[in-house]
């Protein structure tokens, strides 16, 4: 077989989300920051993402992580995040599985009990704080970018539902945070298709009816996934929820969705739902957890913004070798609308 190139690929699931993790093969490619990194990749060798995560090798739940040496001075590396439907600035579980998997391969020296490095994302520095034993990851918590809610209860009109109150937060990317109970779910899942379904007609509404922008990056734009949340449960010491969210070309996450939860964590802080240092536990609807707080106040030009912390749990699930043939004719993926929504 005559070999255009190999892709190492360590396969790894952040409670239940693919997020595979390409430690060799792609090189350094231009740009200064992972941001201008990810846009070289879109324009220049989008063939990459195609292989990875389209078919007959990638699926569409899956991600993929590319790994590339920092230029930030803080930072111990960075990376790329290709999705199956666009490239991301941020993904808390997709963080999860890139700081796992650095560290059980080796790439970062591990510290027992506790391992604190920076890795460099699309939409900025993220600092990990990682639990090991045994030379295992038990656990991953990181500290968000600022997140804050830019839209506030307002009433979006969604062809076939009727006009419905949303809230628009960012949290590495933009949310729209919807309420099961107004829209009749229970967050089960047998429930999934209709979530997808209308999730995917909320954030048309949304894109169409609001203006969603970063007032610091007017690159970060567009509401990307729609959170379907379920209501808050006060417990002794902490608050609960379960969530639904419909991401990518419109599926649920399996993972209670690191970024989403940050999304909420924004919304919740400014309507007084939560306080400082207060843990708040999201499920998801496969009922894995991650773990987050605010742990600080701060502002993103003028705008009230939160500090926000996630924990959860990565597992590796293989090493692959991703060849590619010159001679395949279907070598940079395919996909069908019978699963690809």
């Amino acid at each position: 077989m005559r070999l255009r190139g190999t892709l190492k690929v360590i396969g790894a699931h952040c409670e239940g989300e693919v997020g595979n993790v390409v430690i060799d093969g792609v090189g350094d490619v231009p740009g200064r920051t992972m941001a201008e990194k990810s846009e070289y990749l879109e324009h220049n060798m989008d063939h990459i993402r195609r292989t990875l995560l389209f078919e007959p090798r990638g699926a569409p739940y899956h991600a993929a992580n590319v790994i590339f040496p920092s230029q930030h001075p803080e930072a111990e590396f960075g990376f790329a995040l290709l999705q199956v439907s666009k490239y991301s600035w941020m993904s808390g579980n997709n963080l999860i599985c890139v700081a796992t998997v650095l560290l059980e391969e080796g790439m970062i020296p591990m510290t027992e009990p506790l391992t604190v490095f920076k890795l460099e994302t699309p939409a900025g520095l993220i600092e990990a704080t990682c639990k090991c034993t045994r030379g295992r990851v038990e656990n991953v918590e990181f500290r968000n970018v600022p997140c804050f809610m830019l839209h506030s209860d307002r009433i979006v009109d969604v062809p076939g539902i009727g006009s419905i109150h949303v809230d628009i937060a960012y949290g590495g990317v933009f949310y729209a945070i919807v309420y099961a109970t107004q829209l009749g779910f229970n967050l089960e899942i047998d429930e999934t298709p209709e979530i997808c379904r209308i999730g995917k007609e909320i954030r048309s509404a949304c894109q169409e009816q609001l203006g969603v922008r970063h007032p610091q990056n007017e690159k970060i734009a567009d509401v990307v996934s729609v959170v379907v949340a379920g209501p808050l449960m006060r417990k002794q010491t902490y608050i609960e929820a379960k969530n639904a969210t419909v991401i990518n070309r419109g599926r649920v996450d399996r993972c209670p969705c690191g970024t989403g939860t940050c999304a909420r964590l924004a919304v919740m802080y400014a309507k007084g739902q939560i306080a400082l240092g207060e843990e708040f536990h999201s499920y998801s609807i496969t009922d894995t957890r991650f773990i987050g707080k605010v742990v600080g106040e701060t502002t993103v030009v003028g705008v009230p913004a939160v500090v926000p912390t996630i924990k959860g749990r990565a597992w590796i699930t293989g090493v692959m070798e991703y060849r590619v043939d010159p001679n395949d004719p279907i070598e940079s993926g395919y996909v069908l609308p019978d699963v690809w929504s």
